[in-house]
């Protein structure tokens, strides 16, 4: 591939911040990166003409956003079931090829980089929220087959504001090296639409989808949102109360390190708290607030300990972070 049209590639990104222009560390090697403002895919970016990373497609209108960016294949990193249903009816193809965000295993990282040499294209990369999994998942598969450099794919996280705390998502990025075409040529791969998920990850998957739903009743001044009327603010907490509830009542659990059972017991006694507090009138929206900055730290908290540390370190909860 020319110079040229590698830089071709590589299209402007906005900061993620204050809307300032990120600068990539070899102005030289990147002409500029593209920040896909589309209120449906959020966290989008393109990152070469082949390839693009952003969060979950949700609903026909985000499917139908990706169809008119040509897209032609959809890779999900995250752990939840995709919506294979709904990409079928606009034509796109689902691959399931989760990992978690202590970093990409080399065997998932040649699938990754696999797929995107070989399946049609487009291909639209996404993870949760777009900010930490896809990016780096992209990157490394593009650095894989020569399409970005090391330094280029680097420079992709800092632009999609992925966090430094995901120490194994960056050494990831860092360690990624063109692969020889025979390598790829070679590996056996069969693309499935879904994968299994442990019962622990998908747990966590489910209390992540509660926590972004209460972050939007909290938007609303803990009532329902507007634009999503199907939510009713007491039932949210308590479900997700209940997802804790369940977790603590699993022997896979049980086998864990004491302190991830008692992040788990208090994030099931905020999330109660909050529900009794959304339920009384007249409303405390203080309290509801401080019940639910509880909730988030100590799903940080755990994050930190227990899903975040890179590969070479212990990881209990390594399936969680699927």
């Amino acid at each position: 591939m020319t110079r040229s049209v590698l830089l071709a590639h590589c299209l402007l990104f906005a900061g993620m911040t204050g809307g300032h222009a990120f600068e990539p560390s070899s102005p030289s090697d990147i002409s500029r990166f593209e920040r896909l403002n589309n209120k449906r895919l959020p966290n989008a970016y393109r990152l070469t003409d082949r390839v693009i990373s952003g969060g979950q497609p949700d609903g026909e209108a985000a499917f139908a956003a990706l169809t008119a960016l040509g897209v032609k294949t959809i890779i999900s990193v995250d752990g939840a079931r995709p919506d294979v249903a709904a990409a079928k009816k606009f034509g796109l193809r689902y691959v399931h090829l989760p990992h978690g965000y202590d970093g990409i295993p080399a065997a998932r990282l040649h699938e990754l980089a696999k797929a995107v040499r070989d399946l049609p294209g487009p291909i639209y990369i996404h993870c949760h929220h777009g900010k930490h999994r896809s990016p780096a998942a992209a990157a490394a598969a593009c650095a894989c087959i020569g399409t970005l450099t090391s330094t280029q794919a680097q420079d992709v996280l800092k632009a999609a504001g992925t966090s430094p705390n995901y120490r194994g998502l960056y050494d990831s990025v860092r360690a990624a090296k063109p692969l020889a075409p025979r390598t790829l040529n070679e590996l056996e791969v069969e693309f499935h639409e879904t994968e299994e998920i442990p019962p622990l990850a998908d747990a966590m998957v489910t209390i992540e989808r509660h926590h972004d739903h209460l972050k939007s009743i909290s938007a609303a001044g803990w009532a329902t949102p507007s634009d999503h009327p199907d939510l009713d603010p007491p039932h949210e907490a308590l479900l997700l109360a209940e997802q804790f509830t369940e977790l603590l009542r699993t022997g896979a659990v049980m086998t864990q390190p004491a302190e991830f059972v008692n992040l788990l017991r208090a994030g099931e006694a905020a999330a109660l708290d909050l529900q009794a507090t959304l339920r009384a009138q007249p409303l405390d929206a203080l309290r509801c607030t401080v019940a639910f900055a509880r909730i988030s730290a100590n799903c940080q908290a755990c994050h930190q300990k227990f899903r975040d540390v890179p590969l070479d370190e212990k990881h209990p909860l390594k399936a969680g972070g699927r």
